[in-house]
């Protein structure tokens, strides 16, 4: 068995991007977490972005573990921290691709401060946000973003604080891309991180997806495939949308798509601008001058338009494979069943023969009906008692011979 399970580790399509020898995952039944990081897996591979130049940082909480499963240089920080520590990464070596993959209650409860200000800096970061609306592995409390009236186990009694609207909060801090989905859209979500691995500034990305442990079970919602239906019912794309009309009420209407999109320079940018005003050309950013790290940006966006070119052409070509198999293929298996059954068929054709046997019964002579009536009649006396039994006399023997010569006749 150990050796089939490595076998399947090893053939697995995401085997080069998560950790497979640390699969299966601790996510419960039902939580979209494993779905957003298959999302985010494709969309790496899709990306053509160098996986040796990826950062992966998590906090703490259910999504937190995110770092633990992807096959990069991953950093798993302390509660609320995931943000700063992703901001340091990217100063000291900013030609990394660091990605920000929490919940809503690690980036927007106790690191709510380091995400507003790294928005409003322009940091260029990618921030995933799994949205569940409870602290899920702490307790079940309320977050930043509980619905009202929902209930959690500091408000027992359903939920009598404001939300916040994180796509909202975003675009008031000056975030430069933001869109959100809920766990139910995987390709939307995987086109959405794919963007916004092609893209500078900071870009946020909320995923709504459901807790089925402690949020749907506390509120009677149900299980996570019940949550999954919900969203699909109440799901409206306005990509574009004012995202002050994507409040989320309790069970109600959301608000999902790409809000906002736009450019504007980088915290680094902004720095590097002020610091040339001051020093001239002399000014180098880590030892390279501006003209030698435009020509390294330039090679680099060339790698990676090629290594996404080879990756959307080897799916092509096995999209195009499976649709050449013939619909009608039938798997060795089944073919070799199939005869059986055919052969099968002639035991139905023996019914008629049954049907037709009926009337011969019917054409039975009136005497062997009585002796078949009489016959029932015996067996009973059988299971007599034996005191019960009166033997034959002289008058019951003669009428018995005379109803046997008819019947011979």
């Amino acid at each position: 068995m150990s050796t089939e399970i490595e076998k399947f580790k090893a053939g697995s399509p995401m085997a080069d991007v998560l950790r497979m020898d640390r699969m299966p995952h601790i996510w419960c039944p039902g939580c979209g977490i494993g779905s957003e990081v298959n999302s985010f897996a494709e969309a790496v591979k899709r990306s053509g972005v160098d996986p040796k130049k990826i950062v992966v940082v998590s906090g703490i909480g259910c999504t937190g573990r995110v770092a633990g499963y992807v096959n990069f240089d991953s950093i798993h920080t302390t509660h609320g921290r995931a943000i700063p520590v992703a901001t340091g990464v990217k100063l000291a070596n900013p030609e990394l691709t660091v990605v920000v993959f929490s919940g809503e209650g690690d980036l927007a409860g106790i690191g709510g401060n380091h995400l507003i200000h790294a928005a409003r800096r322009n940091m260029d970061l990618i921030v995933i946000c799994n949205n569940n609306f409870t602290y899920g592995m702490t307790g079940g409390q309320v977050t930043p973003t509980t619905p009202g009236t929902a209930m959690a186990s500091t408000t027992p009694y359903g939920n009598y604080e404001y939300p916040f609207s994180l796509p909202l909060l975003m675009d008031a801090c000056g975030a430069t891309y933001i869109a959100r989905w809920t766990s139910m859209h995987s390709r939307n979500v995987t086109q959405s991180i794919e963007e916004a691995l092609a893209r500078k500034g900071f870009s946020f990305i909320e995923i709504i997806s459901p807790c089925p442990t402690l949020y749907l079970r506390r509120n009677r919602l149900g299980d996570g495939v019940d949550q999954l239906q919900n969203y699909q019912d109440n799901s409206i794309l306005k990509h574009g949308a004012d995202t002050r009309e994507t409040v989320i009420d309790y069970q109600g209407k959301i608000v999902v798509g790409k809000f906002v999109e736009r450019n504007k320079p980088t915290y680094l940018e902004a720095s590097d601008k002020c610091a040339i005003k001051l020093i001239g050309d002399d000014y180098q950013l880590y030892g390279k001058t501006i003209p030698e790290r435009e020509a390294e940006e330039k090679a680099e966006k060339e790698r990676v338009a090629a290594r996404r070119a080879a990756t959307l052409a080897e799916e092509a070509a096995q999209e195009a494979a499976a649709a050449a198999k013939p619909k009608g293929a039938v798997a060795p298996k089944a073919a070799a069943k199939a005869p059986a059954k055919k052969a099968a068929a002639p035991r139905k054709a023996a019914a008629p023969a049954k049907k037709a046997a009926a009337p011969a019964k019917k054409t039975a002579t009136k005497p062997a009906k009585k002796a078949a009536a009489k016959a029932p009649v015996k067996k009973a006396a059988a299971k007599a008692p034996a005191k019960a039994v009166k033997k034959p006399t002289a008058k019951t023997a003669a009428k018995t011979k005379a109803a046997a010569k008819k019947t011979r006749k």
